[in-house]
């Protein structure tokens, strides 16, 4: 932040523990002689006495201002000083990550000389990767991995970028972004129109087939360079497969001509700066495992 408004927060704090610090000490005494002297406030017939805190109380406020101080010396609370222990949240979580990794490190290099395919097959591994998909993947594919609109499912046959050992550990690895333009400004309404009942067509669904017929013609001038002129898609592209009636943002005529008007931009973030090669190693096998059961 900028020189200015860390001085105002170190200011601004600093003389707010001393205009506490004062109001304690202030306050530590009566203001007037005797046991039974009130301060003056009178409210439905009750009295307010005039008596100072008590000690061990008085002391407690105290052990508090000395601690405050002394955790904003060490640690950063005021602006732009770092504290004398130059302490940080980074820091932090490198080194409990760093002490996890020398503690648990031999029990996933265990499985490192092994296949994918093997290690799918081992119940320990499985419950492993398990846990590593739900703290890590099921935010977006869910807990059960069927995923949801716009997150495929990982449970099918069906995979954008292949569905074998190192298509998919490539996967977690790198991430994936996929994009669809969108073909509003080509096509049109009416082309939009034409080309989503051919691509409906394509599974074998029931549609206009004056339209479909049509709609051909564009489909192969502006889609089969990713998902082929037979509709199968392209693994390279993640371009979808259009025949199985498998769809990642909804099958409806109204979704599909959504899909082609605007284009479709997904993105999976990369894991090799979350996770080690051998956790990405069981994770690749515990997601293999859920279509190769």
């Amino acid at each position: 932040m900028s020189s200015f408004w860390s001085l105002w927060i170190i200011v601004l704090t600093m003389v707010t523990i001393i205009g506490i610090t004062w109001l304690l000490f202030a306050n530590r005494k009566s203001t007037n002689a005797g046991p039974d002297s009130t301060t003056g406030h009178e409210y439905d017939g009750i009295e307010e006495y005039d008596n100072p805190l008590p000690a061990w109380w008085f002391y407690m406020f105290v052990i508090t201002i000395v601690f405050g101080l002394l955790y904003l010396a060490a640690y950063p609370g005021l602006g732009n000083f770092k504290g004398f222990l130059n302490w940080t949240q980074v820091n932090q979580w490198e080194s409990e990550v760093a002490e996890a990794e020398q503690r648990y490190g031999a029990i996933f290099a265990e499985y490192r000389g092994m296949s994918v395919e093997n290690v799918a097959k081992d119940d320990k591994a499985l419950k492993m990767g398990q846990r590593m998909f739900a703290n890590n993947c099921a935010q977006c594919h869910g807990s059960d991995a069927r995923g949801s609109y716009g997150f495929p499912n990982l449970t099918d046959s069906e995979w954008l970028y292949g569905g074998s050992p190192e298509q998919i550990k490539m996967s977690i690895i790198q991430g994936r972004a996929g994009a669809m333009p969108p073909w509003q400004a080509a096509l049109g309404d009416e082309g939009i129109v034409n080309v989503t009942h051919y691509v409906m067509s394509l599974s074998g669904r029931e549609v206009d087939q004056t339209k479909a017929s049509a709609g051909t013609e564009k489909y192969q001038m502006f889609c089969t360079s990713c998902h082929g002129a037979d509709g199968k898609g392209n693994v390279m592209f993640g371009a979808p497969d259009l025949t199985n009636n498998i769809w990642l943002y909804g099958g409806s005529q109204g979704l599909i001509q959504r899909s082609i008007r605007n284009g479709r931009n997904g993105k999976m973030p990369a894991h090799s700066e979350l996770l080690s090669e051998d956790k990405i190693h069981l994770l690749t096998a515990y997601v293999y495992s859920l279509s190769n059961q």
